[in-house]
């Protein structure tokens, strides 16, 4: 003999009630139904992650190149101020002198690195702009899949209720629920 005893609850009684009698198919509707969501739902559920990790990820190379762009700019200002720098000694010393030579020489020689510094920082500016619109669209995506992940939960708890109370109106509202679910599924996979 053995010492183990099983212990049925409600649920396990509900469901061998359904299966055992051959009349109630809506009950083996449900079961599949069920099953059917919840493969559904573990799509969803890794998609919602997935976009999310994407969407962190694009959001924090624009903030790496935002800084790099500041960078750029502070370098492309200290250029600036030295061009500043070297005019105003070619304006106060002897236009005959030495020193007047070479603060023309430095003026022209730091406009012409101001321009590609000004050209990266302006690349890197126009490369933020854009991985930050990347990650805007896969948030919003991401919202989609996680609405969608829990209108089918809701789905499957809805199912498991109309199993045990077997009410009519709840398997409706069961099935209604999931229609949804499932629609919100189709617009996150569109990227809508």
């Amino acid at each position: 003999m053995s010492d183990e005893y099983e212990v049925h609850g409600p649920h396990d009684h509900a469901i061998e009630h359904a299966g055992g009698h051959g009349g109630d198919n809506s009950a083996s509707r449900l079961a599949v139904m069920t099953a059917v969501l919840a493969s559904v739902g573990a799509i969803a559920a890794y998609q919602s992650g997935a976009n999310e990790n994407q969407a962190l990820f694009f959001k924090n190379e624009a903030a790496i190149l935002k800084t790099e762009a500041a960078n750029q700019w502070a370098y492309y200002q200290a250029k600036g101020e030295k061009q500043n720098l070297a005019e105003l000694g070619a304006a106060l010393t002897d236009p005959a002198s030495s020193a007047h030579a070479k603060f023309i020489s430095d003026t022209q020689r730091y406009k012409t690195e101001k321009e590609p510094i000004r050209q990266q920082a302006e690349t890197l500016e126009k490369q933020v702009k854009k991985d930050n619109e990347v990650s805007e669209a896969l948030q919003h995506q991401h919202h989609r899949w996680a609405q969608a992940t829990t209108l089918i939960q809701i789905s499957i708890a809805l199912a498991a209720i109309t199993l045990l109370t077997k009410k009519r109106w709840l398997q409706k509202l069961t099935i209604g629920m999931a229609v949804v679910a499932v629609g919100l599924f189709g617009t996150a996979l569109m990227g809508w």
